[in-house]
């Protein structure tokens, strides 16, 4: 029996990467069902300034074809409060590179009281969509 019964982590998952991968592959191995929202075009244009080189529609296709993936969702925003309380996950995972951060921290406190644990994952080295896209520049 896995550590979580329902697991959720988030991403834009533009030009899908081995790093992806493997927070999907990690975050599956502890929990029985893994939720993971997509970020839309809207909300990536609105928090980065910037418009995914993979329309969201393309990406969340992508993402559902992963073996690890049992559901995707639309991230509409950032509120993963919001999130859970509409999905009912009890882990949340995600890159260590969020450790430390307002955002998070705020979200340990408010998931500590309800249940919810946030598993940060070691960030995947050499390899993310900006280093992608710089490649191809090449």
């Amino acid at each position: 029996m896995k550590q979580y019964k329902i697991g959720y982590t988030t991403g834009v998952f533009d030009l899908f990467h081995v790093g992806h991968l493997n927070i999907l592959k990690r975050a599956k191995e502890q929990c029985d069902y893994l939720i993971v929202g997509v970020s839309t075009d809207d909300l990536v244009e609105k928090y980065k300034n910037k418009t995914p080189v993979i329309p969201f529609e393309d990406r969340r296709e992508i993402v559902e074809g992963i073996k690890y993936v049992d559901q995707v969702v639309p991230q509409v925003d950032r509120d993963k409060y919001g999130a859970w309380e509409l999905l009912n996950f009890d882990a949340m995972f995600v890159g260590d590179d969020w450790k430390g951060d307002p955002l998070f921290m705020k979200l340990e406190r408010e998931f500590a009281k309800v249940g919810v644990e946030i598993v940060y994952f070691p960030y995947t080295k050499g390899v993310s969509s900006t280093s992608v896209k710089e490649k191809m520049k090449v």
